[in-house]
């Protein structure tokens, strides 16, 4: 789990809109593919555009406050419904290129508590500046900047929800109106060996590039994860599957037919190697599919995938797995050494400092407190609830509004069932093992 929070004010929940559901495609019996990559840009505290890693699933350089949800009632916004799948006929890439490109935009994001920055795709569904992507393209940011192609103004962007079952996420640009749209096309209507042509931030360069290929597959499932598949790994269902030369920068981006209509988001391509489907490059979430879950999130309807607004954090790194022992998380923290920001995972120990701003390298502390049974703070985030209420690296969360806690898997189910802004009763131990119960507001933290 990672568990960082204390910045911004929560969401405000509720209803955006109410609209009918689209017409979804139907479900032949699947194939699995190879585990593929995320295509979002990962880069490590360096300038946007600098590298061309295919990270994906922590994707995205340090400091910089998140986005701030907005307060009062949030204004209603419409998820379109997809135009039908027009007349078929062949269009150059330039053609396609000139009717989508003004409804798209370059998403790049902070993930201040990994120090680390990340870039992606998106496209404009409400000329009010609503704009779905895929969750791994946000997951974990702290700010999120969006630069739109049709008038060139770059906007702050609050995350109205995401899901992460099925990597859908829905922002909502703040203070934008008039924009540009991308057409939207009927996903059910694509067929094997249509035209098509995907268009992204190619390698994280601020430009949108277009790739040309066909639709060599439908309704594929595929694993899709990180480049080494090291981190975390989701299975999606119902994609498209193509051989157009999509590449790491292109997630959020569109998959468009001949007539220039929107029927995919570019989500995964083939970068690490397997067996079968060589010849694949790229999958792409079905168009109805994806606007079906925007729908649900505009909605304001929370289910056990979507989650709606900003998550609950308590503002502690904290380690993972389902061990209950404090003692065996510690050992098995600092064996990891995997570097990778909000779980901690590192070396060399904390350094007794008493807060955080990144997760990065951070190791289980020396001393911990002596109980059989908790989750493991490894830091603390400097100005959040937990450092707030006076807990430090090394104490041991024992209990949540009085429900014992054991591994750091069940302290992410419990409080996960809580929003922003709701109030917590927590009882840790510290290094010292001396016993404190305290109320915590929790706050917002980064989309997971």
């Amino acid at each position: 789990m990672q568990d960082y929070s204390g910045y911004g004010q929560p969401p405000e929940y509720g209803s955006y809109a109410t609209m009918p559901m689209p017409p979804m495609p139907p479900r032949p019996p699947r194939r699995r593919i190879g585990l593929l990559s995320y295509l979002a840009v990962a880069l490590a505290a360096g300038a946007l555009g600098a590298g061309t890693v295919v990270a994906l699933y922590h994707p995205a350089s340090s400091s910089s406050a998140a986005p701030q949800p907005s307060s009062g009632a949030p204004a209603p916004v419409q998820v379109p419904t997809p135009s039908g799948s027009g007349s078929g006929t062949s269009a150059s890439e330039q053609a396609i290129l000139n009717k989508v490109r003004p409804g798209l935009v370059i998403i790049d994001t902070t993930l201040q508590y990994a120090s680390e920055q990340a870039a992606g795709t998106g496209m404009v569904i409400n000329s009010d500046g609503l704009v779905l992507t895929n969750n791994h393209v946000i997951e974990g940011s702290t700010s999120v900047k969006v630069t739109d192609m049709g008038n060139g103004q770059t906007y702050t962007a609050k995350v109205l929800g995401y899901d992460v079952t099925g990597d859908v996420a829905l922002l909502q640009l703040q203070n934008a109106s008039g924009l540009r749209t991308v057409p939207l096309g009927d996903s059910a209507a694509v067929k094997t060996g249509d035209p098509v042509v995907a268009m992204g931030n190619a390698e994280g360069q601020s430009a949108i590039v277009v790739a040309a290929g066909q639709a060599t597959g439908l309704n594929q499932t595929i694993t899709a994860g990180d480049q080494g598949g090291t981190i975390t790994s989701e299975t999606l269902h119902g994609m498209i599957e193509t051989n157009a030369n999509i590449v790491a920068g292109d997630s959020g981006g569109p998959l468009a037919n001949s007539a220039g209509q929107v029927i995919g988001m570019d989500t995964a391509g083939n970068d690490v190697s397997f067996s079968a489907q060589q010849s694949a490059a790229g999958f792409a979430i079905p168009t109805n599919a994806a606007l079906s879950v925007a729908r649900q999130i505009a909605a304001g309807h929370a289910t056990s995938a979507i989650t709606i607004g900003y998550p609950p954090f308590m503002g502690v790194y904290i380690a993972t797995g389902s061990d209950s022992n404090p003692q065996d998380q510690a050992a098995q923290q600092n064996g990891n050494g995997t570097g990778f920001g909000g779980n901690g995972f590192g070396f060399g120990g904390n350094g007794g400092q008493s807060c955080y701003s990144s997760g990065r390298d951070l190791a289980a502390p020396s001393t911990i407190a002596q109980v059989n049974s908790g989750t493991l703070i490894i830091g603390i985030i400097c100005n959040g609830p937990a450092a707030a209420a006076g807990m430090t690296a090394g104490s041991v969360i024992t209990s949540v509004n009085g429900q014992a806690i054991g591994s750091p898997a069940s302290l992410t189910g419990v409080v996960s069932r809580y929003h922003p802004g709701q109030v917590i009763s927590v009882t840790w131990v510290s290094p010292s093992d001396q016993q404190s119960t305290s109320n915590l507001t929790l706050g917002a933290g980064p989309p997971q």
